[in-house]
């Protein structure tokens, strides 16, 4: 694994004391938001279904053609070297912390595209703000580079290597509790109760503090030792409904913990549904 030159998580203290450090601060919150004020010196480049970011075609989120990334990340005015801090939204009141993974899964995007150096806001702007930091509302225009990179192919899985791996890799799944046994659907494009056979419950909405910060780094490490073991070389298999809590829980495992052998399924339960597979409801153990 590349040595990083910045923390996975950065505090809004961090930023403050590094924004005249060359850093690449990309505003992920829709457009509007951005130019209602930002951090000083932040571009805007929205995250959604459809950006720069993500695509949704077959199934609801993607990742977007290789050309198309690495074009939007030159756009950006990112190299291989640059140091990127990404600035995530605030769920609305009463929905789902969805918005929350947002930062982590354009971290794992960039990664994937041989950005390294990528760090997510702790507390996204919401928190920048409410410390009563300096905005600014003049928008600014990134300087676009070329930019090229093989993309790790070997991270992103398929349903079928799901299937190959099942007792073999630890299955992790990132949705809620209620999800994950059956009692509930979440998810209108994976309807179907239950998870998939061998999975291990781990909710990537623990992680999370009401403020939207990370719970400490002792704490999360106790949940995933606790579910996915401690052998960090052991191969872990991260899955979710469509794919952000599957980036979330492969961000922190791989970049935070140090676990060295974790996949993504990408599809998510809405392949797994979709391709005509099975799951396993109201069980611990199969």
């Amino acid at each position: 694994m590349t040595t990083r030159t910045i923390d996975p998580f950065v505090s809004t203290d961090w930023l403050q004391d590094h924004l005249d450090d060359g850093l690449v601060v990309i505003d992920l919150r829709p457009a509007e938001q951005y130019e209602a004020g930002h951090i000083p010196g932040a571009i805007s480049e929205p995250f959604s279904l459809i950006s720069a970011w993500a695509d949704s075609g077959e199934l609801i989120l993607e990742l977007p053609p290789v050309a198309a990334l690495l074009k939007s990340i030159g756009d950006c005015g990112m190299t291989a070297a640059s140091r990127v801090v990404l600035v995530g939204p605030t769920p609305e009141p009463g929905n789902p912390p969805y918005a929350l993974a947002d930062p982590v899964r354009v971290a794992s995007t960039l990664i994937y595209a041989g950005v390294k150096n990528v760090a997510v806001l702790a507390g996204g702007h919401a928190k920048w703000a409410a410390e009563e930091r300096e905005i600014e509302t003049t928008p600014n225009e990134p300087a676009p580079v070329p930019y090229d990179s093989p993309v790790d192919g070997g991270t992103w899985i398929s349903t079928q290597y799901v299937k190959d791996h099942l007792g073999k890799a630890v299955l992790v799944d990132g949705r809620d509790p209620d999800v994950y046994f059956g009692v509930s659907i979440e998810e209108v494009f994976a309807d179907m109760r239950g998870h998939i056979p061998t999975a291990r419950c781990l909710p990537a909405v623990w992680v999370w503090e009401a403020d939207g910060t990370y719970k400490p780094v002792g704490v999360i490490e106790s949940m995933a030792a606790g579910v996915v073991g401690r052998d960090k070389g052991r191969e872990v298999i991260t899955y979710c409904g469509a794919g952000g809590y599957a980036a979330l829980w492969w961000y922190l495992l791989t970049q935070l913990l140090g676990y060295e052998n974790v996949k993504i399924y990408d599809g998510s339960m809405e392949a797994w549904v979709d391709e005509g597979n099975t799951n396993v409801a109201y069980s611990w153990t199969e």
